[in-house]
């Protein structure tokens, strides 16, 4: 694996706060006012795949270790409490959401050719490729099914941001191994791939707790640069990260030739030889690769500045809560973005 672990370096990750414990504080307390929402959520995504544990038992049980934080269902829960009341469609809306991002995370490890999940062996080291594409596209259509029980606006919100999370997840495979991708292709790879989902959201969360389009509209574009924050940390940690403290298989960005911000941030800082050089090493996979793109991420500043636009991200989702009254569900909401780029997994 390509990866620089602290074990290498001498130190911790550059730009990631190691005494920041978050993430069980994001999965529990913090989600306390939503908590009793989240577990009905869950109890709708459990039954819905309930029919599919006769024939296929292990592998629906081994889905628990995908779902992990509940960010998403506690993003659509916490805005519609912020904003109004929540409703039994907030629910469903909130399975569904958990089960696209469940879907997406399966195919993903299949794209990735990852081994390991949240400290556990992925579908595709367990069952193979052909089973968890299957898996990840009845994950899917399962979702468009729950959404269809809330109304037809559910439905189309639904499938217009599915298709933006395809999209971008076939663009980002597409422009593997070109190591002339921009910072403008970067961004308009992870919102589709991450930033949609998040968006959305926010949005349905508003719009199915009564708020207006001009609220539902900010709320969403809450969700939307905190789904861009939340995934410039995520390839931080592919970067600099460690395997046992993400508790997923990391280094393969840079193993497949996939260009992140702090990597084209670097390419564009080094001086043409340089930049052609370590071009060169990606593109073959030269040993020492990890700590040759390290040296030079640290020469160019460019963990930093990954850093700092993950940071203008938080305070822009931040920015957008302003519509909310202070109350206990938009501190969470607050507090989630500074979460995003500060997290260890």
């Amino acid at each position: 694996m390509a990866t620089v672990s602290p074990a290498t370096t001498g130190g911790t990750a550059p730009g990631i706060d190691p005494t920041h414990r978050s993430g069980s504080k994001a999965a529990g307390l913090a989600f306390a006012p939503v908590a009793a929402d989240i577990a009905e959520a869950e109890r709708i995504f459990d039954s819905t795949l309930a029919p599919h544990r006769g024939p296929f038992g292990p592998l629906i049980e081994h889905l628990k270790h995908y779902r992990g934080k509940r960010l998403r269902p506690a993003l659509l829960l916490l805005t519609a409490k912020a904003v109004g009341k929540i409703a039994p469609a907030h629910h469903t809306l909130a399975a569904a959401m958990e089960m696209i991002h469940t879907a997406t995370l399966v195919h993903d490890d299949v794209l990735d050719e990852a081994d390991m999940r949240r400290h556990a062996p992925t579908v595709n080291s367990g069952w193979g490729n052909k089973v968890s594409i299957l898996l990840g596209d009845m994950l899917f259509t399962h979702a468009f099914h729950l959404t269809s029980t809330v109304d037809g606006r559910a439905c189309q919100i639904t499938g217009e941001v599915t298709n933006r999370v395809c999209a971008g997840e076939l663009r980002q495979v597409t422009e593997r191994g070109n190591l002339e991708l921009t910072e403008a292709d970067y961004f308009a790879i992870i919102d589709g791939k991450t930033a949609a989902l998040t968006e959305c959201c926010g949005r349905l969360g508003a719009l199915y707790a009564g708020a207006s389009e001009d609220v539902a509209a900010k709320l969403g574009n809450y969700g939307r640069s905190l789904g861009l924050a939340f995934q410039i940390a995520d390839d931080l940690l592919d970067l600099v990260g460690t395997e046992d403290a993400a508790g997923k298989t990391l280094g393969t960005d840079l193993e497949q030739q996939k260009l992140t911000l702090p990597v084209i941030h670097c390419l564009n800082r080094l001086a043409p030889t340089e930049s052609a050089k370590l071009r060169d090493a990606i593109r073959t996979n030269a040993e020492g690769l990890g700590v040759r793109v390290l040296q030079a991420l640290e020469k160019t500043q460019s963990i930093a500045f990954a850093k700092r636009r993950a940071e203008e991200l938080a305070r822009a989702a931040k920015q957008e809560l302003e519509c909310l009254p202070r109350n206990e569900c938009r501190a969470i909401l607050e507090a989630i973005a500074e979460w995003s780029i500060r997290r260890e997994k």
